[in-house]
This record gives structure tokens, C-alpha cells and sequence, in this order.
């Protein structure tokens, strides 16, 4: 009877996705191949790619309401299908009341299918819902291939109840890509469907 128990459980339990993820196809079928060619690199290895993404959410008024710390790390865990870690303030400001170690924001690193399940919810999703959207800057990278943008709330994901997260939290998005320059990251993730603007609408704003 145990054993018949436990091939019952194992029926009901929750079985991990299968397949590859939509946009680890399109880069592997369509974007890598493209870029080999605009790039003249022959190895695959040497194409530019995404190693990971860290989404992060600064709560600061958890200094003095705990549990507004812990909406967002539900809404942070829903959006990512992860469970985020808190983020420790650094410096003690006692006019904020702040001090050193406390809890003040949450975040999550992202790699492999969560990583581009993640980015395929947030093109093809997320930021079309974004109001009076134009596109993200082209501009927004570190020197090293490395792009962020940041989001004002987190309704735009439509994983979040607004029923439930009431009160809006911003994030802020970072992908880590291998690209050698920003232009070369800037073509890989226009290619992967990132609505990035044009040099010229950029400078026009």
C-alpha cells in the first residue's frame, strides 16, 4: 500500500516545464546565427549571449513598515517564478531611522530558463502594458556590455493581483550579457526583441 501512496503523490506533484524556452530558440535559431555573420565570428562561443539578470526593488519605507518589504518580495517572487533574498542597508543615516544590516529591499539573479522566461514576459508582455510607451533607452549601459532599465511599479506584469499589491513598487532590471562593447550588446538585444530606441529618438528626448 506505501508504494502505491507514493506513485500516487509523485502523479500529483507539480512536474518542471519541458522544452526549450521560446527565446533561447529565436537566439539559437535566428539571433546567434545573425550575428556571426554581421560580427564575422565563426565560433558560437564568441557571439554575444545573456549570462544572467538581476531584477532588484529598493523598499525604503521598510525602515519603518516591515510588511511593505514583504509585499514586494511576493510580488518580486511571482514575477520571476524565484524567491528573492533581502537586500541590507550598508550605512546607518539615523535621520531616516536607518541603521546598518536593516532590511530595505529584496532581490533575485536570474540565469538559464527562468532567466529567458523572464525576458520573454517582459518584451513581449510587461513593457507593451508600460503607459505612453516609446521604447527604452539606447544608451543605458555600463561600458561593458551591460544594460538597466528601470520600471516605476510592478503592475505591468501581469502575474501581480492588484488586488493584492496594492502599492505600487519599482524595480530595476540588469542584464549581463558577454558582449565585448555596448554596441555589440546594444545589436544583441535589439535582435532578442528588445524595443530599444534609436540613437536619434534618444537624443530628440
Amino acid at each position: 500500500m506505501a508504494k502505491k501512496s507514493k506513485a500516487t503523490e509523485s502523479v500529483g506533484a507539480a512536474t518542471p516545464p519541458t522544452g526549450i524556452p521560446r527565446m533561447l530558440e529565436h537566439y539559437l535559431k535566428e539571433v546567434r546565427p545573425t550575428l556571426g555573420t554581421v560580427l564575422s565570428r565563426s565560433n558560437p562561443h564568441a557571439i554575444p549571449k545573456l549570462t544572467k539578470i538581476v531584477v532588484n526593488m529598493g523598499v525604503g519605507v521598510a525602515v519603518t513598515e516591515k510588511k511593505y518589504l514583504e509585499e514586494a518580495i511576493g510580488a518580486m517572487a511571482q514575477v520571476t517564478g524565484q524567491k528573492p533574498i533581502a537586500t541590507l542597508s550598508k550605512i546607518a543615516v539615523s535621520g531616516f531611522k536607518l541603521r546598518e544590516n536593516l532590511p530595505i529591499g529584496c532581490k533575485v539573479t536570474l540565469r538559464g530558463r527562468r532567466m529567458y522566461e523572464f525576458f520573454d514576459r517582459l518584451v513581449s508582455l510587461a513593457l507593451p502594458r508600460v503607459r505612453d510607451f516609446r521604447g527604452l533607452s539606447s544608451t543605458a549601459f555600463d561600458g561593458h556590455g551591460n544594460y538597466s532599465l528601470g520600471l516605476s511599479e510592478q503592475m505591468v506584469f501581469p502575474e501581480i493581483n492588484p488586488d493584492k499589491y496594492t502599492r505600487p513598487q519599482g524595480m530595476n532590471i540588469t542584464f549581463v550579457t558577454t558582449a565585448r562593447t555596448d554596441d555589440e550588446a546594444r545589436d544583441f538585444l535589439r535582435a532578442m526583441g528588445m524595443p530599444l530606441k534609436k540613437e536619434t529618438e534618444t537624443d530628440q528626448d
